[in-house]
Formats: C-alpha cells, sequence, structure tokens
C-alpha cells in the first residue's frame, strides 16, 4: 500500500495539508507534479510564471528527498490526459490513496472530481483538502447562511472566526523506491514558452527571510506606503502565494508573531499590519467567491446586467495600452513596468484598469486575460476580482461612475515623476511641472512620445452614459 500526493499551485513542504495528511510515518509516499502545456495556454499561465514553478520545482524536490518522498514529473496535454495517468500510474505502483489541494476553478474542481470517480472505480480514494484558504469557502456566512456579496461585513465575520493557528511541518516518511524514469530529473524543461524569473528567489529559506523582513522591518508603515509605486513599500509576496510556495497562512502567523510583546502576550496589530491583514482577506474573498460563483471562471460578469454593456474598444487602442503607448505617462510607465518585469504595482493594476475599461471602452476581459498572459503573480480569482471591481460588474466593485482620472492618479501616487522617468526614459528630462502632462511642455514636440490617444473627460461622459443604458436595459 502506497499513497500519492498531487501537487498543484501548492508547491512547499511547510503547512502542506495534503503532504501532512498523508505521512504517517508507516506508509510510503510518493509524490507528483504534472504540468499541463494546452491546459496553461486555455488559463494565459504566464511565461514568466511557468518559468518560476519550474525553478521552484527544484527547491521542492530536494526537501521532499529530505522527508523520504520522491518527486515524480510527468507532461500531459490537459488534466484530462493527466488523471488518466495519475490513474495507470497508481495501479502500477500500487497506489491506494491519493492526497490532493483543492484548487477553487470550475476547471480545476472538475478534474478533482473526475479522478475521485475514477479512483472509487477502481477501489481506490481520493483525499482533497482545503488547503488555499484559512478560512475554508462555507465557512464564512452571512446570517442568512449565503456567502457574502460585500467585503467589510465578509471581512469582520472572518476576523470573528480567525483563531491562529501553529504552522505544522511534515514528518519524515518511511524510504520508498519508484522506477527511475518517472522521477524528477533536476533542471527538467517544460514544453511551455517560459521567460526568466530570476529576481524571486525560489528556496524556502530566502521566501521566509523576504517574509520576516517585511513584517518585522516595514509593515508598520505598509498603510502609509503601498500606493506609491516609486517606494518599495509592499510585501512583493504575492508570486510566492500564487505558486503556493507560501501559504496566507504563514504570512498571517508571522505577522501576529511580529506583533508580540517581548514576555510573549499578545499585542494590537499596527496599522499597517492592519492594513496588510485586510489584503490577505480580500484573497480570501475573491478565492470564496470563485468557488460560489462558477460562472467567473467561465468569464461571465458578476452583475447581469454587464451583458447589455455595448464594448467600443478597437483592437488598436488594446495595443496601444498593452504597449504602454497611449499617452498617460503614469498609464503608460505601469504597462511598461508589467511587460519587462511580469509584476506591476497594485495602485498601478487599478489606474490602467480603469483606463482600458472606462477611457478605451474594451472589454475587461482582454485586461484581465492579458494581465495573467503577463504577471508572475497571476492568480485567477484575485485577478478576476480586480478586473470586474475596476470595470464595476464585480461582487462589490466600485460604483461605474467612479472612474479615475488618469492624470490626478499620478499627481497623487507619483507627484515627483520618480517611476515615471524610471520606465519612459523618453520623459526624463521633462520639467516636474509637466511629467504628468508633458504635452503642455513646449518642448514636447521634441520627445518620442505620443499625445495623448483619448480625452479623459469626453470618454468619462461615453462610460457614464454606456453604463447608464446598460443598467436600464436590465
Amino acid at each position: 500500500m502506497k499513497r500519492l500526493v498531487l501537487f498543484n499551485r501548492d508547491l512547499r513542504t511547510i503547512d502542506n495539508t495534503a503532504l501532512i495528511q498523508a505521512i504517517d510515518g508507516e506508509t510510503p509516499v510518493i509524490a507528483v507534479f504534472i504540468t499541463t502545456p494546452q491546459q496553461w495556454t486555455q488559463h494565459d499561465l504566464a511565461p514568466i510564471q511557468a518559468d518560476l514553478i519550474r525553478r521552484r520545482l527544484e527547491a521542492l524536490n530536494a526537501e521532499l528527498e529530505a522527508l523520504n518522498v520522491p518527486l515524480l514529473y510527468r507532461q500531459c496535454d490537459d488534466f484530462e490526459l493527466a488523471n488518466e495517468w495519475l490513474l495507470a500510474l497508481s495501479m502500477e505502483l500500487g497506489v491506494t490513496e491519493l492526497f490532493t489541494n483543492l484548487d477553487y476553478e470550475v476547471n480545476e474542481r472538475d478534474r478533482t472530481a473526475a479522478l475521485s470517480a475514477q479512483f472509487k472505480q477502481h477501489g481506490k480514494k481520493v483525499l482533497s483538502f482545503d488547503d488555499k484558504c484559512i478560512l475554508r469557502p462555507g465557512s464564512v456566512l452571512n446570517k442568512q447562511g449565503k456567502n457574502f456579496k460585500v467585503f467589510t461585513p465578509f471581512k469582520n465575520a472572518w476576523k470573528a472566526q480567525f483563531a491562529l493557528a501553529t504552522i505544522q511541518k511534515p514528518m519524515v516518511s518511511v524510504p520508498t523506491d519508484v522506477p527511475a524514469h518517472y522521477r524528477y530529473a533536476s533542471n527538467v524543461a517544460f514544453s511551455y514558452p517560459q521567460v526568466s524569473s530570476s529576481p524571486w528567489p525560489v528556496d524556502t529559506n530566502s521566501i521566509i527571510d523576504r517574509l520576516r523582513v517585511f513584517s518585522r522591518d516595514r509593515v508598520a508603515h505598509y498603510h502609509q506606503e503601498r500606493d506609491y509605486p516609486a517606494v518599495d513599500g509592499t510585501s512583493q509576496l504575492s508570486a510566492y502565494l500564487a505558486i503556493g510556495a507560501l501559504s496566507a497562512r504563514q504570512c498571517v502567523a508571522r505577522l501576529y508573531l511580529d506583533s508580540m510583546r517581548s514576555d510573549g502576550s499578545e499585542s494590537l496589530l499596527s496599522e499597517g499590519a492592519e492594513v496588510w491583514l485586510s489584503e490577505l482577506i480580500w484573497r480570501e474573498f475573491y478565492q470564496h467567491l470563485v468557488y460560489f460563483e462558477p460562472k467567473l471562471s467561465r468569464r461571465h460578469g458578476y452583475l447581469s446586467w454587464e451583458r447589455n454593456v455595448i464594448w467600443q474598444g478597437s483592437e488598436d487602442a488594446f495595443k496601444r495600452w498593452s504597449n504602454g503607448e497611449t499617452g498617460y505617462p503614469i498609464v503608460d510607465a505601469a504597462m511598461r513596468q508589467l511587460n519587462a518585469t511580469g509584476w506591476m504595482h497594485n495602485r498601478l493594476r487599478m489606474i490602467v484598469a480603469s483606463f482600458l475599461i472606462k477611457d478605451l471602452h474594451v472589454d475587461w476581459r482582454w485586461g484581465e486575460a492579458y494581465f495573467m498572459s503577463k504577471l508572475v503573480d497571476g492568480d485567477f480569482a484575485a485577478n478576476n476580482g480586480g478586473w470586474q471591481w475596476c470595470a464595476s460588474t464585480g461582487c462589490d466593485g466600485q460604483p461605474y461612475f467612479r472612474i479615475f482620472n488618469p492624470i490626478r492618479q499620478g499627481e497623487r501616487f507619483d507627484a515627483q515623476g520618480e517611476f515615471i522617468r524610471q520606465w519612459i526614459p523618453e520623459l526624463a528630462e521633462v520639467p516636474k511641472r509637466y511629467i504628468h502632462q508633458p504635452w503642455k511642455w513646449e518642448a514636447f514636440q521634441k520627445l518620442q512620445y505620443p499625445e495623448p490617444m483619448v480625452d479623459h473627460k469626453t470618454q468619462r461622459e461615453i462610460t457614464l452614459s454606456v453604463y447608464k443604458e446598460a443598467k436600464d436595459q436590465h
């Protein structure tokens, strides 16, 4: 009798529920990771995140070896073929139980359900665990027993239920052997496009050190610095949460540990820590939403009137936005940062999303997919939630008449133009007075930089009209 642990977006050994439950010290345990290139293409997986996953597998393999758990690797085109191979592998190796952590998107839930049914037909069991969230979907409900549709009451209910738990590590398993041709090989090649993710260390010590430094030295100022892209004020942990190299439980445990007094008694979180905790709870809110609303995974708007919106944007407008050539400096700098690094500051994500949707009238789904295809920290629930929030079509989204002014946003969050000059060298010599509206500078014609592609005030009025008409038709 052997047990199999299927890794997906949970690439860690510490605080990994499926792995911890599988290792009992008596039953041999085997780990497996399967790449699914066709599925990844369908889900717009970013090449930089594929590279991060590939590199993280190297570290995961070393950690599993120390636990006497061999890591197997396989490439299958899609989830269906992956399930078929898992069943065949289990038959060959004498596996009776498969342990896995749940993902909440539709394709992933269907995959787990199908796998469970296939295993059951052959007298085998699939044991699945809610590991992604601190509080599982269905455990935070309103008085009517329904999922919350507004964040603040969800947050309050979440905090009322939350209890700090000890972060667990797996025990060492009994040794087992598997055929060499199944084993993960160092620096395995994925049949999927990849872009270097080297700025992101992948060993567990480096990841946890990044968490510790942020929690100990910087989180106290998070509420003051998080909105300014020229300031290193964010945690830079989102990529690790996205691939499961770090858990939200680890983040919250570290936050509370660092808030304790020297005598070990609990202290109140700082204002910055409370704001960061709220961001982690937003992550849970969107994960729960994806679980309860399968239509989100099918590219539908959360609000039903969204289907009445007539998107007037063009492919050319989308291309200029994608390339950072809109003529609005804060938008262009943000898009160039994304294209060059695979990451974008959260404030900027809101600014560029609002601009694409409400200034260029491009369907939010185009932007959602583009972000997923570029982000090292791409996470479906968070990305979909963020885009629908900006589009005013999501659960607890911003009101449709709230439309970011790209000039004012730049003036407010990059007042000196430091971030803009970093990413748009064409504007390096523009005086501070004109950095957010360079077209007003007398020497503008000498710059290799475009004029604004649209007038914000005009486009704002169009958006208000389009959205009002869509809601009136509902």
